[in-house]
């Protein structure tokens, strides 16, 4: 474990021994149609320090809305976060390919929105994957990526004007989270999503971000096991960081 990651372990037991009362577990189906029941381990929170924020990241913790959760799963431990180390990440030639491809877009930094364009996209990315939800775009924007408990911000890409994608993240001074991603399914050829992580490497290289997390790899699940593609990122086990075998 890194000096780094000691210290946070450190931090975050004085915190975690004060906040547990505030915490309680839900049930629900698995999110992601896996055969077990889900739990969430959660509390709401109301605006948090930049250093707090960064200490529930690096403890594995997850933001929803103005929630901060984990996964307590009885039964299953497939939800596993992952964080890159921007300065460390090594390009494979699949990526390199990627960003070559899509050098036509154009990539805009702004403010949480919940609009006409935004809205729009985001339920034809939803219809696509996840059809058997009744989800809408707004609600994603109102429960989900907008909060009260740390700045965000989206990064919006165009080819022609167009909206195509939008990255959610929340952003501090060591550390950015990837909250979500959507984009139109008739440009999934571009590979998207492996676009939208390498931008968001970029950009946190230019911030000095040394810590970008990218949510949960799930072995299991297409849309979540790409992650491990990104050279050498690190999972969160046994309450620790340890270095990924990427493929």
């Amino acid at each position: 474990m890194s000096l780094y990651d000691e210290q946070c372990v450190r931090e975050f037991g004085l915190l975690e021994s004060q906040l547990n009362q505030f915490f309680a577990e839900m049930a629900v189906d698995c999110p992601y149609h896996l055969p077990h029941e889900a739990r969430f381990y959660q509390a709401l929170f109301s605006p948090l320090s930049d250093r707090v924020m960064e200490l529930f990241l690096a403890s594995g913790y997850r933001r929803n809305g103005n929630c901060l959760y984990t996964m307590h799963c009885p039964d299953c431990a497939a939800c596993i976060p992952i964080r890159l180390h921007t300065q460390e990440l090594q390009l494979n030639r699949n990526q390199r390919r990627v960003l070559q491809k899509n050098q036509d877009l154009e990539i805009e930094f702004a403010p949480l929105e919940v609009n006409s364009e935004n809205v729009a996209l985001c339920e034809k990315f939803l219809e696509s994957r996840y059809p058997h939800k009744n989800n809408s775009g707004k609600s994603y924007y109102e429960g989900f990526f907008l909060n009260q408990i740390i700045p965000g911000m989206e990064i919006r890409y165009r080819l022609q004007g167009r909206l195509i994608g939008n990255g959610i993240v929340d952003v501090g001074q060591n550390w950015m989270n990837a909250v979500y991603f959507y984009f139109d399914p008739d440009v999934a050829s571009r590979s998207p999503g492996v676009f939208n992580i390498l931008t968001l490497v970029e950009t946190c290289l230019k911030l000095d971000i040394p810590y970008l997390y990218l949510g949960y790899y799930i072995k299991e699940v297409p849309a979540m096991n790409y992650k491990d593609r990104f050279t050498p990122h690190y999972l969160y086990l046994d309450s620790g960081w340890q270095k990924g075998e990427g493929r």
